[in-house]
């Protein structure tokens, strides 16, 4: 999909949106801080070493190989969410779970957030991009397109797609599927079968992490398999 200009979000939009997301902590996000490194190493198995995956490939790494990568203690996470079915709720559980036992400052925006209209998933993933966070991760697949859209003109911010993926996507976004969690985008071809029962606790949690420990580890722009 190719780059777009998009209209940046009004301001009273954003600040609106702060203020229903809530947040973790009342740590200032005003302004971006140091790029954030991995606390630990990827496991042998994660990716061959020896030839690292290219843009818009697909890796599938050995199940706990990235166990051992965390992000660093006040890692900004801001999580957008459909949250208007079981898997997306599925998966906000998981990434909440998650930024608790990391000690990670994440803030959650809710599609609903800007009202119940066709543009609301388009201006979440605009706004969650001026945050400043370290890393946006989007749940549900009425965000794929819009991700699509935005990343391409922010490239130095990165996304996290988790249990969908972008046809094309560029190097700032990455993606954490499995069988049964194939959406590419509005009208595109699913790359397995849409199984929301694969939507499990475990299934979600496992995912995220392997994504966040590829993007944290300077694998982006791919997509994570998990097997």
């Amino acid at each position: 999909m190719r780059p777009i200009s998009l209209v940046r979000v009004l301001p009273g939009i954003v600040a609106t949106v702060a203020l229903a997301a809530g947040c973790a902590s009342q740590a200032d996000w005003s302004d971006p801080h140091p790029a954030p490194t991995a606390v630990g190493a990827l496991a042998p198995g994660f990716h061959d070493a020896a030839s690292p995956p290219a843009p818009e490939s697909t890796i599938a790494p050995a199940a706990g190989s990235w166990d051992d990568v965390h992000p660093p203690r006040g890692y900004r996470v801001l999580l957008v969410s459909a949250a208007d079915d079981t898997p997306s709720r599925t998966l906000e559980t998981a990434v909440t779970r998650w930024a608790s036992a990391e000690h990670v400052d994440l803030r959650t925006m809710h599609v609903s957030d800007l009202g119940e209209h066709s543009r609301a998933p388009l201006e979440a993933v605009m706004t969650a991009t001026e945050q400043h966070a370290d890393l946006v991760v989007t749940v549900g697949n009425v965000l794929v397109t819009p991700v699509a859209l935005v990343a391409a003109d922010h490239l130095d911010q990165q996304y996290l797609v988790v249990g969908a993926q972008l046809d094309e996507p560029t190097g700032n976004v990455t993606a954490a599927v499995w069988d049964g969690a194939g959406f590419r985008g509005d009208g595109l071809d699913p790359s397995s079968k849409d199984d929301p029962a694969s939507f499990t606790s475990q299934r979600t949690a496992a995912a995220l992490r392997a994504g966040v420990a590829s993007v944290l580890s300077g694998l982006r722009g791919i997509v994570v398999w998990l097997r």
